[in-house]
């Protein structure tokens, strides 16, 4: 399924080829992400991926670097996560080579011009404050203070608003210096393209060199935040989040924690999707999701409810939750989670920027790279027994976070509800 080969000083490439395949995909994992910062540099990571692409050595304006990709029908973005940042553009295939040439530049030749990283403090802050606005990234937000606690896991990635009024531009340019190195990088490529091509190009693109990099601050021991959180604010709706600590991502139970959460609550089959609305009518939406980290994990519900039925939605995914602590799924129930979890793995697998993202992301990020065989023989071996025993370790009452944001006097004495049925 892949090819890989580690640049001496230089990127580590892997690439898929799908024979065939019109699009190419290409992704650059900087393993640099907000766990790298410095207390004198929070936000910077999220800074310097915007700063990238204001301009470049050979592509001088964001015009020039958007015009280089969309101008052959393509198109690119980024990513700022705590462990890493990732750089993905996607065209055609004859376009292979364009596509690589503009990671290079936005990853090794940024112009990073002071004139630039002024004007691009505004737009930043704006981003910040959108965020704030928004009651269901609020929740989010008091979710991860909750279960990280104030340190770099739980601490928004872009930073606040006085930290990027005051981050000086040397910082942004050290912080560069130090984790934008080729050796720090992993280089994906999907499509139909040949290895040998790809390592060519990404040897030429992004060269070599190595640095020392910042080492990040272990996770704390989790749930390392209030037990809960609230924000009061005068809205039609509202927003509730669940959290629990849940596992580091190349954890041996890491697949039973996957089809876990698929029953729970990835889906309009879940639990939570058909008891809160399907049959309850208590919210339009309400998911479960899991963050994985090298070091640490989480396992959280949200939903966005009428504020007078907070209580109740509440009460009622404490009560999905106690069933999957205390009850084995059914047989027939558990084949269902885990061919929704495979199918959606081998559905993705056919798109060049999904399979860039799975070979790309493992990689950079995972002990191992999975083959698609193997990754689906890892959910399908995944038992009843498997699901109870994780969620029996997980789901604690002396663990469980809540955070909510909405109207106050709704939210009076809500901390006293948290608890799991006996």
């Amino acid at each position: 399924m892949f090819e890989r080969t580690a640049i001496p000083d230089g990127p580590r490439v892997i690439s898929a080829r799908l024979p065939g395949a019109r699009s190419v995909s290409a992704a650059a994992y900087v393993l640099a992400g907000s766990r790298h910062e410095a207390p004198q540099q929070i936000g910077v990571a999220h800074f310097l991926e915007h700063l990238t692409f204001k301009g470049t050595a050979g592509y001088p304006s964001t015009r020039a670097l958007s015009e280089a990709i969309e101008g052959v029908g393509g198109s690119f973005n980024a990513a700022t996560d705590r462990e890493s940042t990732v750089y993905w553009a996607r065209v055609p295939r004859r376009e292979s080579t364009r596509a690589m040439e503009v990671l290079g530049e936005l990853i090794a030749r940024p112009s990073l011009d002071a004139a630039e990283i002024d004007r691009e403090r505004d737009v930043i802050v704006e981003e910040i404050r959108s965020y704030l606005d928004d009651p269901v990234e609020s929740c989010q937000i008091l979710m991860q203070q909750a279960l990280f606690g104030d340190g770099p896991l739980g601490r928004e990635i872009c930073g606040d608003e006085a930290g990027i009024r005051a981050l000086a531009p040397d910082e942004i340019r050290t912080f560069w210096n130090a984790t934008y190195r080729p050796a720090n990088v992993v280089v994906a490529v999907a499509g139909d393209l040949a290895h040998e091509a790809a390592v060519e190009l990404a040897d030429r693109v992004f060269g070599r060199g190595n640095g020392a990099i910042r080492s990040w601050e272990p996770a704390p021991e989790l749930p390392a935040g209030p037990r809960t959180l609230v924000e009061r604010r005068d809205s039609t709706q509202a927003q509730l989040s669940i959290g629990l600590p849940g596992l580091p991502r190349d954890h041996p139970d890491a697949w039973a924690l996957a089809v876990l959460n698929v029953l729970l609550g990835d889906g309009m089959s879940s639990r939570l999707f058909l008891r809160l609305v399907d049959r309850d009518g208590l919210a339009y939406d309400v998911s479960s999701g899991l963050v994985e980290y090298a070091d640490a994990g989480a396992l959280v519900v949200s939903a966005g409810v009428d504020p007078a039925r907070l209580r109740a939605a509440l009460d009622a995914i404490l009560v999905e939750l106690a069933r999957l602590r205390d009850e084995p799924p059914p047989p027939d129930e558990l084949a269902k989670a885990k061919a929704y979890l495979s199918g959606g793995l081998e559905l993705r697998m056919d798109e060049t920027r999904h399979l860039a993202s799975w070979v790309g992301g493992q990689e950079a990020l995972h002990e191992r790279v999975l083959t698609l065989d193997e990754a689906l023989a890892a959910v399908e071996a995944v038992s009843a027994a498997d699901i109870h025993r994780v969620a029996g370790d997980l789901i604690r009452d002396e663990l469980l976070r809540l955070a909510v944001v909405g109207p106050g006097r709704h939210l009076r004495g809500i901390e006293r509800r948290l608890k799991l049925p006996a």
